[in-house]
């Protein structure tokens, strides 16, 4: 490892044969594929889901923002080392950045597959294919494992394999299959996260969103309330207080909101938790939220102006490649001006050091 910056969150562009070459057999003709569409272009179709994924805005990293659309993209134009690990090196060079958390482009989307069993092979041949993704690279191509919590049993299980094949942790779907995540059915999963020592994330897009109001832009906005739901679903639901050791991400929904957003768990929980039934916790809300959960992001100013009313420990910065919303190719110049005047051993922390210890990177 070198002392660059690590991006706690980038992604992979999904080649044409990820699914199709890595997926259990039976499911062949049923895999993920892309096609051309004759108005958007090349397209990532998933049997079961209504909506596509056009490629245009998922590898459209460096491009000026009056570019970017969905329509009209080709595979074979997008960024290389979305999907050939051999040149991914020379982006986080361009970048300055030394490492990266490795997630998925359309696992994300599959995550809100309704069939429980077609999302389970899907992340099945994702983890192959990521698996030689990463071993180009190992120590700055960093695969985080998905998983699609069919059963708890299973998930166990899934955690394990992952482990096996080297990945530094989990990305977790947005609702898992039995029940949701306060139910303590689930705490063999947690109980496996830590002996493991795989700590869990979750990422935006993952959960089924509401239709969002007004203009299309205003989807913009919304899309960090599904991770929001789940950490105080974890907090309130009692399962870092009875997994005090439980580690999790809450990925690429920004984090300037995060103090107001334990002060009024705090409020909530001191004032109205009789009325709504709230379980008794041995501490507040807050308290759990600064031990146990960390923060993404990306082009967020107001994260590092605000740095000090979160632990030390929970922010870390990502530059989202090669995402439309990415800080690519010009991550430096951002951070320069964004942690100008920062105590440095905390800028260090936030753009390096945190990532590399939730991860135990060397």
């Amino acid at each position: 490892m070198t002392a660059k910056p690590i991006s706690a969150d980038s992604h992979i562009t999904e080649p044409p044969d990820c699914y199709r070459a890595h997926i259990d057999p039976k499911y062949r003709d049923r895999a993920p594929h892309i096609v051309n569409d004759s108005r958007y272009g090349d397209i990532y179709v998933v049997e079961g889901m209504k909506s596509t994924i056009p490629m245009g805005l998922v590898a459209a990293a460096g491009l000026d923002p009056s570019q970017l659309r969905k329509e009209g993209a080709r595979f074979e134009d997008l960024h290389r080392g979305g999907w050939d690990s051999s040149v991914r090196l020379a982006d986080q060079d361009r970048d300055g950045v030394g490492a990266e958390i490795i997630y998925p482009t359309v696992g994300m989307v599959i995550c809100n597959h309704k069939d429980l069993d077609y999302k389970s092979v899907c992340f099945e041949a994702y983890n192959r294919w990521l698996a030689e993704y990463i071993s180009h690279a190992p120590d700055r191509l960093i695969g985080m494992g998905q998983t699609a919590v069919r059963t708890v049993k299973e998930g166990v299980a899934d955690f394990e394999r992952i482990k096996a094949m080297g990945f530094k942790g989990v990305m977790m779907p947005g609702m898992p299959g039995e029940s949701d995540y306060d139910d303590p059915i689930y705490d063999p999963l947690w109980e496996a996260s830590v002996a493991l020592e795989l700590p869990l994330s979750f990422h935006i897009l993952t959960t089924e969103a509401t239709r969002p109001r007004g203009p299309k832009i205003n989807s913009f906005i919304s899309i960090i309330r599904g991770c929001q739901d789940i950490m105080s679903t974890l907090i309130f639901g009692g399962v870092f207080a009875r997994h005090p050791k439980l580690k999790v991400a809450c990925v690429e929904a920004d984090a300037g909101w995060a103090p107001h957003f334990m002060y009024r768990m705090d409020h909530a929980y001191k004032r109205h938790r009789f009325w709504l039934k709230g379980q008794e916790l041995p501490r507040m809300p807050s308290e759990y939220f600064r031990d146990n959960i960390r923060l993404t992001f990306q082009d967020d100013h107001v994260a590092f102006q605000l740095a000090g009313m979160l632990g030390p420990h929970q922010l870390m910065w990502a530059n989202d490649f090669p995402h439309s919303d990415s800080t690519w190719p010009w991550s430096q110049e951002v951070l320069a001006e964004q942690t100008a005047g920062m105590d440095p051993v905390l800028r260090e922390r936030i753009v390096r050091g945190n990532v590399a210890e939730f991860y135990g990177l060397a």
